[in-house]
């Protein structure tokens, strides 16, 4: 079991090397980490898009473009479709954001014709390192899907999944966080916790253990949930923290890497390749951690097929 990104960089560069694509690569904090990627052996990358502004860019920063595939495409959206073209078509691994809005960047991940479409709902996953805690943290859905319903959850509990998978833990924790750890009509996402659970007991949802609802504290802390006799497989020791919306699980991950000495990466996945979906605040660190976590989980991918 991975227990920190050092090892989740060891596990990448022990494996075969992966190959990102890049749609509108003429962005100079993608190209930094692009290039620091290449150099500690995590992916090789193929930049696609105004082959004369990712040349500036390179030179801004100091990187060899001899040692990298460069697709000229100038138009933005035709870079982005270009991009995730090379992922369908398994002439890259995965694909990361360049200098696009999101918007028209997710317009081609799910085109129809030569998207990365799998029938799954597409989800966000993030991965924290926490001081004081002896395994990474999952945290989803932070980003992407606003209030998603029970057959939502299912899909984004098993996205999760896999991405645990790809870190070395066979049968992840999942803890369905709500306000309260007992099931309360009046408040869905207990309901919700509970169905997840019972699911999950019965092998329609595989590969992990999912015990709910839980109050947070009772799904991190040990002690507290003694103190509170919450008993079970999940009880203090979730490896993934299924948030019932997008307002806690934003607020969640944002207060993560805005009060703590945490390390992060995230992704998108749910796709036929993970999808390297960065913010511009993001820490270059941050920006690698993600590239390795989606070459794990295209290896993983790779091994389910």
């Amino acid at each position: 079991m991975i227990k920190n990104f050092q090892e989740v960089l060891e596990k990448v560069k022990s494996l075969k090397t992966k190959k990102i694509a890049v749609a509108v690569a003429q962005d100079k904090p993608v190209l930094e980490a692009v290039m620091d990627a290449k150099e500690q052996g995590i992916a090789d990358a193929i930049l696609v898009g105004d082959k004369t502004k990712i040349e500036q860019v390179a030179a801004e920063i100091g990187m060899d473009l001899s040692k990298f595939e460069i697709v000229e495409e100038t138009d933005m959206r035709k870079a982005a479709m270009k991009a995730v073209e090379l992922v369908s078509t398994g002439k890259a691994d995965m694909l990361m954001k360049g200098l696009i809005d999101t918007a028209n960047f997710l317009r081609a991940v799910l085109n129809k014709e030569i998207g990365l479409r799998t029938g799954m709902l597409m989800s966000h996953v993030g991965v924290f390192e926490i001081p004081g805690y002896d395994r990474l943290i999952l945290i989803t859905d932070a980003a992407f899907n606003m209030y998603p319903e029970l057959k939502d959850k299912i899909d984004i509990v098993k996205n999760s999944v896999t991405v645990a998978h790809s870190l070395g833990l066979e049968k992840p924790r999942v803890a369905p966080v709500c306000a309260v750890e007992v099931v309360n009509p009046n408040m869905p996402a207990t309901m919700d916790a509970s169905i997840l659970s019972k699911m999950n007991d019965r092998g329609q949802i595989k590969g992990c253990i999912i015990d709910g609802p839980l109050a947070l504290d009772n799904a991190l802390s040990e002690e507290a949930a003694a103190h509170k006799g919450v008993t079970g497989p999940v009880a203090g020791k979730a490896d993934i923290l299924l948030m019932p919306n997008i307002e806690s699980g934003n607020i969640m991950y944002k207060t993560l890497t805005y009060t703590t000495a945490c390390k992060s990466g995230a992704l998108l996945v749910g796709t036929s390749a993970p999808v390297v979906l960065t913010s511009r605040s993001d820490s270059h660190e941050t920006k690698m951690n993600a590239i390795a976590l989606a070459a794990l989980v295209a290896n993983q991918l790779s091994k389910n097929k």
